[in-house]
């Protein structure tokens, strides 16, 4: 599916996360179909307008409703 079909697909305000949501930096490249160096660039703090990251003990996880919105807003 491609990614513009699957940003449709996601409904926006959803409140439950399901297991499938919370992704690693790999998969979230692999579901974007970008190169993984692209995820980590958007995830640097000294963006302005980062990629909504979640850091567990330092790992790297995202929420994938959250990344959606991002996208959404996202014009850059």
């Amino acid at each position: 599916m491609a990614t513009a079909a699957k940003l449709a697909a996601m409904p926006t305000g959803r409140t439950r996360l399901e297991p499938g949501d919370i992704l690693t930096p790999k998969q979230l490249a692999e579901r974007l179909q970008v190169p993984m160096s692209w995820i980590y660039k958007h995830t640097d703090s000294s963006r302005r307008n980062r990629l909504p990251v979640l850091r567990c003990d330092g790992f790297l996880r995202f929420s994938w409703p959250d990344v959606c919105e991002w996208l959404r807003g996202s014009r850059d």
